[in-house]
């Protein structure tokens, strides 16, 4: 069976859709569309913006959704069995196999790096990948430290991202690196994604989602919270508001993914982490980039 899966935020590098604009009919109106949606040329910074450009939140978040649904939406053979997105990527997927309309998916990505961003103002936070300890050390060292730390993404077996208070996630680096992590670096990211830092913006987007019309898809999700496959619109409305505040599952939606049948990834737009990641989860399944 053939499985998508879509890159989140930071797969973003300048260019990036340029081709695809100036190939493809389907993509130009694609795009043209999201910068009416938008209300300003993304593909201006998408295909010449500079790297700081395209960091903004604001930018980022659809830049990297345009990329992979457009990608998707121009691939002649996409005909997914099951999907799943990193994060962010979980809305692409959920435009690539149905469940959302590209005009839908857009607006509620674009609300959700806005209400991101307004919640990383509010405290200081921060994020930091650990490596080399098993999943149970990394949450217990994070359980055993005083203010808000969590495990955010689990990548793939000894790459975790712990996520929470700025002066936290420094004491739970100390505490990594004590127990034998081969390391534990703060990230350059804007704030806490997937921790309880990210409950105003869950409570924003809730209501974004509430709103929005979810349709049965043609082939499940593998959605971020639960690493299961979900078809129900309502499920995935459910699990997509929980998400922001949630871990990425990211090793279990994998192996869920090739217990179920998945015998080929393919990733959908910017970057090649996520194939990078199956790589090293499951060494016997097929990678490709699209």
């Amino acid at each position: 069976m053939k499985a998508y899966v879509f890159p989140g935020q930071g797969a973003q590098f300048t260019g990036m859709g340029k081709d695809l604009y100036e190939n493809s009919a389907i993509a130009k109106e694609l795009f043209e569309k999201a910068n009416e949606i938008l209300g300003f040329r993304i593909t201006d910074i998408m295909f010449e913006g500079t790297a700081e450009q395209l960091k903004e939140t604001k930018v980022t978040q659809p830049a990297v959704f345009l990329h992979s649904v457009i990608l998707a939406k121009t691939l002649e053979d996409f005909k997914p069995e099951m999907v799943a997105g990193h994060s962010l990527g979980e809305f692409s997927a959920l435009v690539a196999n149905g469940a959302l309309s590209f005009e839908d998916g857009l607006k509620l990505v674009s609300q959700r790096a806005q209400a991101m961003q307004k919640a990383c103002e509010i405290t200081p936070s921060t994020m930091a990948a650990v490596l080399n300890l098993e999943d149970k050390t990394v949450e217990d060292i994070c359980a055993s430290v005083d203010g808000v730390v969590v495990a955010a993404n689990y990548n793939c077996p000894g790459q975790l991202v712990i996520s929470g208070e700025y002066k936290a996630v420094e004491v739970a680096c100390e505490k990594m690196k004590e127990a034998g992590a081969k390391r534990a670096l703060i990230l350059p990211v804007g704030g806490a994604f997937h921790s309880p830092m990210m409950e105003p913006a869950r409570e924003e987007l809730a209501a974004a989602i509430e709103a929005t019309t979810f349709s049965k898809p043609v082939c499940p999700v593998y959605q971020n919270v639960t690493a299961n496959a979900v078809s129900d619109p309502e499920e995935i409305k459910k699990n997509l508001i929980i998400q922001l505040t949630a871990p990425v599952k990211w090793t279990q939606s994998v192996n869920q993914m090739i217990a179920d049948g998945a015998t080929s990834f393919t990733e959908v737009g910017p970057g090649k982490v996520l194939v990078g990641l199956v790589n090293k989860i499951n060494k016997e399944v097929a990678t490709h980039s699209a």
